[in-house]
Parts: structure tokens; sequence; C-alpha cells
């Protein structure tokens, strides 16, 4: 008998890699640690704001976590252009500041060098915005891995729409049976599910300050050494 409270168990991810040709990864709470995000648009933001308006950083904060609801899974939520002009505040500007936060998850490269040995097609899908894609990349270097990076404003709609992923195999040209999507946010992987992509996995660490927690509905994962066959470690 499951309880309210209970976490879910862990779903492992099975599939083998001759029955691969693709794979698509997203980059914030999946390659790169979540923490940045968080502690920028939760804590660092805030103080800013609250300064600029003269409250508290917990009334700024509030303020900010419910306009950032009304915009979720939009393009406007990543826009950082937008949030310059809402919030009176230079975001990229405050995001360099800070920029030493950026980090990449235990194992990615290990990963990516394994895709890489395998021939696998490897494409970065992210729905961060231009800006942000920039400033990552140049902290992180992870670029160079990629076959192409797609930001969700190329393909004019963000990820948690169904549509996205018509116009992104339209671009790319993949497999849906042939595809691999990797991804720490389960309405994302909903809406590659219904398009029709085969194999989604769930992110269950994209913060290193943050519990892990299992997705319900999608083989999870903690570290992408958890994909890569033992037998190659």
């Amino acid at each position: 008998m499951t309880t309210g409270s209970r976490l879910p168990e862990k779903i492992p991810p099975r599939f083998s890699w001759d029955d691969l040709d693709t794979v698509l990864l997203d980059m914030d709470g999946t390659l790169l640690d979540k923490h940045f995000d968080d502690y920028f648009w939760e804590q660092y933001i805030p103080e800013h704001y609250s300064l600029l308006h003269d409250i508290s950083v917990e009334e700024a904060r509030q303020e900010l976590l419910a306009r950032y609801q009304e915009v979720e899974n939009t393009l406007d939520w990543t826009d950082l252009g937008y949030w310059s002009r809402e919030l009176g505040l230079d975001i990229p500007e405050l995001k360099m500041r800070i920029n030493h936060l950026i980090g990449v998850h235990p194992y990615v490269i290990e990963f990516l060098e394994f895709c890489l040995g395998r021939r696998k097609k490897l494409y970065l899908i992210t729905n961060a915005h231009s800006s942000t894609l920039s400033i990552k990349l140049e902290k992180t270097s992870i670029g160079a891995w990629f076959d192409r990076i797609i930001c969700a404003e190329e393909i004019g709609l963000a990820k948690e729409n169904e549509q996205f992923w018509h116009r992104l195999q339209e671009t790319l040209e993949f497999d849906n049976q042939r595809t691999l999507l990797a991804d720490d946010t389960e309405k994302v992987l909903d809406a590659a599910r219904a398009f029709g992509i085969k194999h989604c996995v769930f992110v269950a660490r994209p913060s290193s300050r943050k519990p892990v927690r299992y997705s319900e509905r999608y083989p999870s994962i903690e570290f992408f050494k958890e994909l890569i066959p033992k037998t190659t470690h």
C-alpha cells in the first residue's frame, strides 16, 4: 500500500545502444547543475529586485515566483530580454557576475565521449535563451561535443509543446524509434513521448543541492554513467 508521502521507486533505463542512432540532451539540470539557475532566480534576482523596489527579499521572492509561474512552459520564461524589461534589471549582466556557479554534472563528459565513440548523433536541445546558452557554453566548453545545438527560440515553441518535437524532427530528421531523449522535466518528456520518441529518460538529480526524486512514469538516472555499459567503464 502506498502513501501520499512515499517517494517513487526508481525505474531503471532498459535499451540497447545498438538500437539508437540519435541522442537528444537537455542542458540545464540534465548536463549542467541546476543549482546555478535555482540560486539565480530564487535568491540572487529577488535580492536585487528588493533593493530596486525597497521591499524585503521575501516579498520580492514571492512576487517574482508568481510572475515566473505565469509564463512557465513558454518561451518568455527563458527570454532574458523579456525579464530585463519586466524587472528593470540587466539579467545577462547579473548572470555573468555569478557564472562561477555554472558547473557540469559528474560523468557528463564521459557520457559524451562514449556517445562519440559509438558514432551516435548528439544534439543539445534546450529551452535556454541564446544569451544564457552563450554564457554557459563559454563557461563549460561542452558545445564542441555536439553535432548541433538548438534553442527553443529557433523552433518557435517551448519543449513542453508537442509541436516543438514535430518541428525539431523536420529540422534534424531523426528516427523516433531510434532516438533517446534525456531531460529533467517530465512535461518535456510527456510532449516528446506523445510525439513518438521511443526512449525517454528522466534526470532525477538536476541540482546538486536538492534531493533526488525519481519519476513515477519514466526510467530515471542520477548520473549519466548509468547509461554507459559497464564493460566500457
